[in-house]
């Protein structure tokens, strides 16, 4: 994709004024960063002024009705919505498939100039925690099956069934076993059959899996947990760190029973998850010259905001992460490289080459860039499913989510990207710019410099909703966030903890050579 011709002079003075501040001046920005009160301050001040960029949480609707309730403010099994259903004409948009077309990868990929392999597996998995539409058949796009927080059920599950299958009530530790002198969950099934048990676990698509790949399948928290080579690969690394930290805590509080080592240690790893997605995954998706922390005295900055409420993920939260353009046609696994079709269910790939050559293979390769014109053919069917689903839902156009976002409207085209072929496009299938439906005109908009992953409003939507879903989690609240909590062992483990190369390094005894281990391309860290 050329450099941006857009640019952000049609993203209005304050955000062009905020995005310049924080791209530029670099030495200041590190001398702030040095001195740990301003360091501090500047932490939660521009966190809390990302947030506030939208209207803060309870949101008037949500998807049960266009009308404000007490179901529709208390019932979390319907999504959320920042604006209400659109009541204009449809005439001047393509048909679902139509729109589709506009993501699909042409014979090589778009490279992103700054993200790994292993930054698309984090996104997946992560948001798939609390991102979690309706299971049920048909498929209901108002509902979802999420709790809403980020609290690691990919490793213990959304209910206390299915976690107490996935422990063995010795020690604190989850169940595993050892394969090829390494950790592993146990198998889920045995003869093509879910064992007993695990009758608790439910995998999706199960029964399009022949016997021999439901044997391959592991006992995992989530639904989704063997759905692709890296969402596993990052399950059983995480359940590796649980069970080490619950042997730690074992070793400094020999008193403890099972039961208090298992909270314990699912307390540590569940802040582990979210200082990772701070102090990394954000860190990594801004081009920002400041490095958001989860300083310990954060909470207590932060615990007034208007904005600290009640988690409850909105539709247009789980539209803007539908990132498959990162994604790679074909994935470098253990050495081989494989059609991405070849690495669904891909637990089976993982034992041979070992999780520490897996995480260095996907820390190696090139993501692809989050645009249309770059998602395989493969995912095109969930490309047609959240356009429909967003028609489904009446969400507000494009144009509508910028205004809300604080962005002036654009006037054409031209305003969403400077692609000559991306203006074409949009140009033959809508009749005007303010027909663009948001799903598209997300992916549509340039970024605002070569050197920033995501489009403006995209940004913008994804830092208002992680931070107010992320830092508003009960271990994070003050009288909470404490020894009596994590214990003493616990918070150095928390402290010490800044980056997945961390936890990989930590828990690969089978492999303890340095590996490089990277959501962000080393030519660009």
């Amino acid at each position: 994709m050329p450099r941006s011709a857009r640019g952000i002079a049609t993203d209005g003075a304050a955000n062009r004024l905020r995005f310049l501040a924080l791209t530029h001046g670099r030495p200041l920005w590190t001398l702030a960063q040095h001195v740990q009160p301003v360091r501090r301050r500047l932490n939660a001040t521009l966190i809390d002024h990302a947030i506030r960029e939208m209207a803060p949480r309870p949101e008037p609707l949500s998807t049960m009705a266009d009308y404000t309730s007490w179901g529709s403010l208390t019932d979390r099994t319907f999504s959320g919505r920042h604006l209400p259903p659109f009541a204009g004409p449809a005439a001047g948009r393509p048909t679902p498939e139509q729109a589709a077309d506009l993501f699909a990868r042409g014979d090589t990929m778009i490279p992103c100039p700054r993200s790994t392999v292993l930054f698309a597996y984090f996104a997946q998995w992560f948001t798939d925690g609390f991102l979690r539409g309706d299971t049920h058949v048909p498929r209901d796009p108002r509902k979802n099956s999420s709790n809403h927080h980020v609290d690691l059920n990919q490793l213990y599950g959304l209910d206390p069934v299915v976690t107490a299958a996935l422990r063995t009530f010795d020690g604190g530790r989850l169940k595993s076993q050892t394969l090829n002198g390494a950790e592993y969950p146990p198998y889920l099934c045995e003869n093509g059959e879910i064992k007993p048990e695990f009758a608790a676990l439910t995998v999706i698509r199960f029964d399009e899996l022949a016997a021999a790949q439901r044997d391959a399948l592991f006992a995992l928290g989530s639904d989704r947990g063997n759905i692709q080579v890296g969402f596993t690969m990052l399950t059983v690394l995480f359940l590796r760190e649980h069970n080490r930290v619950a042997r730690v805590l074992a070793e400094h509080h020999p008193r403890w029973d099972d039961e208090r080592l298992f909270q314990t240690a699912r307390n540590i790893l569940i802040v582990l998850l979210i200082k990772l997605v701070v102090e990394e995954y954000i860190n990594h998706i801004t081009p920002y010259h400041f490095r958001f922390t989860l300083d310990p005295r954060l909470p207590a900055m932060l615990a007034r905001a208007a904005w600290h409420r009640q988690n409850w993920a909105s539709v247009e939260f789980n539209l803007v992460y539908r990132w498959h353009s990162l994604i790679p046609s074909t994935l470098s696994v253990g050495g081989r490289d494989l059609p991405l079709a070849e690495t669904m269910a891909g637990g089976a790939l993982i034992p041979e080459p070992g999780l520490g050559r897996l995480f260095e293979d996907a820390s190696r390769q090139r993501a692809g860039r989050i645009c249309l014109f770059n998602t395989d053919p493969v995912l095109r069917p969930v490309d047609v499913a959240s356009i429909a689903e967003s028609r489904a839902l009446s969400l507000a156009p494009y144009n509508s989510y910028r205004e809300h976002c604080r962005f002036p409207r654009v006037r054409g085209f031209e305003q969403v990207s400077g692609d000559p072929k991306v203006v074409g496009a949009l140009r033959e299938l809508y009749r005007g710019v303010d027909d663009l439906d948001l799903y598209v005109g997300l992916f549509a908009e340039e970024p605002g410099a070569p050197n920033a992953m995501l489009p403006p409003l995209l940004t913008k939507i994804i830092a208002i909703d992680a931070f107010s879903q992320a830092l508003t989690n009960p271990l994070l609240s003050p009288r909470i966030f404490n020894a009596a909590t994590f214990s003493l062992p616990g918070l150095q483990i928390i402290s010490a903890t800044r980056t997945l190369s961390d936890l990989v390094h930590r828990n690969v005894p089978e492999d303890p050579r340095p590996r490089f281990v990277s959501m962000t391309r080393r030519e660009e860290r």
